[in-house]
Order: C-alpha cells, then sequence, then structure tokens
C-alpha cells in the first residue's frame, strides 16, 4: 500500500469537505427559520424545517427575484452563444485563414487583453450611451459576446488541428464556412464546449457591467437583483441563503452537464498542448 498516495488522498477530501462547508451551511440556513440560523452550534441538519416558506417568499414574494433570474438567464444565454461564436471563428480565422498580417494583427488584438476592464468602462459607457445601448439587455449580451482571452483559448485548439482536413475539403469545393461548420467545429466541441462553460460562468457572476451599464430595475440581472433583494430583506438571512441557494442551481445543473466535455477539453489541450 502506497502510504503517501493515501495520506495525500486524505488530505484532499478533508479539504475539499472543508471548501463545502460554507455552501452547505448556506443550504442548511435556507431551509431554517430565522431565529434558528445563527444558532450555536450550528445546527447543520434543521431541527425545524422552514423551506417551503423561505422559498416562496424568495420566489413569488415582492422582490422581483424571479423577473431578476429571467433576465441572467437571458443575457447569460445569449452571451455565451455569441461570445462562442465569435471567438471559434475568430480562432479559425486566425489559423487556417492565410492573409497579410495574420499574426501581427493577432498580437494586436491579444495586447488588447492587458487591458485593464476597469480602464475601458468611461469610455464604453460613453459609447453606448451615444448609440443607444445604455440601460438595455444588447448592450450587456454585446460587451460580453467579444472575448479576447476565448479567443486566444480557442486559436490554440485550432492550431493543433493539421491542415490537411482543410485541403482535402477544399479540393472537394468546399468553402470556409462548410469546412468551419462540418468538419473543424465537430474536433473542437469539447475545446468549445469548455469555453462555453467558463463563459456561462463568469457572465452569470458578473456584477460589475451590469452595475454600470443598466438603470432601469426591470432590466436588473440576478447579481444586482440579489443586492437589491439583500437591502430589502437584510435582517432575514434564511430568505438571504434561499435566494443563493436558487442563484447557484443554473451553475451547478451547466456544470453537471457539462463536465465530461470539459474533463476531454482539458485532456485534449494536454495531449495535444
Amino acid at each position: 500500500m502506497d502510504w503517501g498516495k493515501a495520506v495525500i488522498t486524505l488530505l484532499m477530501a478533508l479539504l475539499g469537505i472543508v471548501f463545502l462547508l460554507p455552501f452547505i451551511w448556506m443550504l442548511s440556513a435556507s431551509l431554517k427559520p430565522e431565529a434558528d440560523v445563527f444558532k450555536y452550534p450550528i445546527e447543520w441538519i434543521p431541527q425545524t424545517w422552514r423551506a417551503s416558506f423561505n422559498y416562496h417568499s424568495v420566489w413569488f414574494g415582492k422582490a422581483n427575484f424571479t423577473l431578476y433570474y429571467w433576465n441572467s438567464i437571458k443575457v447569460t444565454a445569449l452571451t455565451t452563444l455569441l461570445s462562442v461564436a465569435v471567438s471559434s471563428m475568430a480562432a479559425y480565422g486566425f489559423t487556417k485563414i492565410r492573409f497579410p498580417g495574420r499574426n501581427a494583427l493577432f498580437v494586436v488584438v491579444l495586447a488588447t487583453y492587458m487591458i485593464p476592464a476597469e480602464a475601458t468602462l468611461v469610455p464604453l459607457f460613453i459609447m453606448f450611451r451615444s448609440i443607444g445601448l445604455y440601460d438595455t439587455h444588447l448592450g450587456l449580451i454585446l460587451l460580453g459576446g467579444f472575448s479576447v482571452l476565448g479567443t486566444f483559448l480557442l486559436r490554440q485548439f485550432f492550431a493543433s488541428l493539421s491542415n490537411e482536413y482543410i485541403e482535402s475539403a477544399q479540393i472537394d469545393g468546399a468553402g470556409h464556412i462548410r469546412i468551419f461548420l462540418s468538419i473543424l467545429f465537430p474536433l473542437v466541441r469539447p475545446a468549445i464546449a469548455t469555453y462555453a462553460i467558463l463563459r456561462f460562468i463568469w457572465t452569470w457572476n458578473d456584477f460589475q457591467t451590469p452595475l454600470v451599464f443598466l438603470n432601469s430595475k426591470t432590466l436588473y440581472t440576478l447579481q444586482l437583483g440579489m443586492n437589491a433583494f439583500a437591502d430589502r430583506n437584510g435582517a432575514f438571512y434564511s430568505l438571504i441563503m434561499a435566494a443563493s441557494v436558487s442563484a447557484i442551481v443554473p451553475l451547478l445543473v451547466v456544470f453537471i452537464l457539462g463536465q465530461k466535455q470539459v474533463i476531454e477539453g482539458i485532456s485534449l489541450g494536454g495531449v495535444k498542448g
């Protein structure tokens, strides 16, 4: 028996439990009456259950939580689709289409990633307000739909594919659109799925961009809605925890459904470098 490996495995398991404790407490608190939330010692399994009241108050109360939830789903889903489409096509163009200055242009694009996001907030705010995209979901979707990081990540995977696929398809008369959609896109699907999951998580958790570019409360995403909900229900931690549990459910669902693709994407990157 390898005792060193056993000790490391046990240590990792204990650390995993420690990392999960805040989430377990959050779930437990969302099921309790308010008076039991901060009871000491902690009751990990509630003695008195009040789940139906807490979650009903969150979803059907006066805080518009359902509206915020729908706004986040809409913005996140559309942003993810747009970002995957734009980044994958840009990655294909920078790796498989030859044109003058291709590498220099990619360096310029990559250099923009080094500019702090905070430095571009004011120019973007002025520009979006002048063209009528301030305080709209379309503005948020466009802001998140163009990702330098996504282009860089996917470019590495497209670069690992042999050009023989393209040459064979071109001999048969296929154009770049058909080559991209029918041949190369399926080959890098694990990588694209991995980026899509990351983009979904980043957009769902984004607080700064909606805070700057949204003003109407009816357009609030869940992150702004949670802040407003906490202000309204600051003294009721059981309700705040119920709202927090509801907020992380889509992230769990997306990761569980896509974890196989994530593992394949990481393996693909590890093997092909």
